[in-house]
């Protein structure tokens, strides 16, 4: 049950018919790990915190830099040289008490994402290195967590949701086999623009959101949808995807 505060902070998400009481007390009770605390990870860690997810689990070894600013709002220049997962935890704690936020101030690797990933109940891939991409993916599909996937560079961004617990399910190793060598380019090579960020963040969290709060009977949740943003046209465009049953990491699931 909620408390009367809570009923009244969230009171405009639990008017809507798909969320109700027991979808927000489902994201109280949710934990969620958020790979890179950067352009992507930044918003997205905003709008889960502010939408009352219980734990936050922020993961992401880089420190804050220069020219990070212009993109990763949670950031000024006072924090400069300190590493984002720490930064973004203290800042998120404070501007939203009822969620536990938790700091991993390093890169995942296999032996932490074993350890966090059966853990939670979601994960959010808010990296721009595509070994990571691979190593969550992965790990998602082997210990049955449901994963959203966010990239961006230039104007144009993706979103993918992979949800193992559905048989049917692509992973991203579907998309993008490691034999066919995955785009590598990131903001680095082909620079971004914060706004690009701010929307698939945007579209990251609100997919989060439905996945936490899907009873099981709720169809808002689609599986096997490549959402492609191109922020020149200010068009979006929908792909169908397919599971590969001879898929190195999902295919014998």
């Amino acid at each position: 049950m909620l408390t009367t505060q809570e009923q009244l902070k969230y009171s405009r998400q639990i008017m809507m018919g798909k969320i109700g009481e027991q979808g927000q007390i489902a994201l109280r009770n949710a934990k969620v790990l958020i790979v890179g605390v950067g352009g992507l990870g930044n918003p997205v860690s905003l709008y889960l915190a502010a939408a009352g997810v219980g734990t936050l689990y922020l993961a992401d070894g880089d420190n804050i830099e220069l020219s990070n600013l212009p993109r990763q709002i949670q950031f000024d220049e006072q924090d400069i040289n300190q590493n984002k997962a720490d930064v973004a935890a203290e800042k998120l704690s404070t501007q939203f008490p009822d969620s536990n936020i938790e700091a991993i101030d390093e890169m995942l690797d296999q032996e932490l994402c074993d350890y966090y990933v059966p853990q939670v109940d979601l994960v959010l891939d808010c990296s721009d290195n595509i070994q990571t991409r691979y190593l969550i993916n992965q790990a998602c599909v082997t210990h049955t967590v449901p994963l959203v996937i966010g990239a961006a560079t230039g104007f144009d961004g993706q979103q993918l949701l992979v949800d193992p617990r559905n048989k049917d399910s692509a992973c991203y190793h579907c998309l993008f086999p490691t034999s066919l060598k995955a785009p590598t380019n990131n903001c680095q090579t082909l620079g971004i623009l914060g706004p690009v960020l701010a929307i698939i963040g945007g579209m990251q969290a609100l997919q989060a959101i439905k996945v936490l709060t899907a009873d099981g009977s709720e169809n808002n949740v689609q599986i096997n949808k490549l959402n492609l943003y191109d922020g020149l046209a200010n068009q979006w465009q929908q792909f169908n995807m397919k599971k590969q049953q001879n898929c190195n990491v999902c295919g014998n699931k």
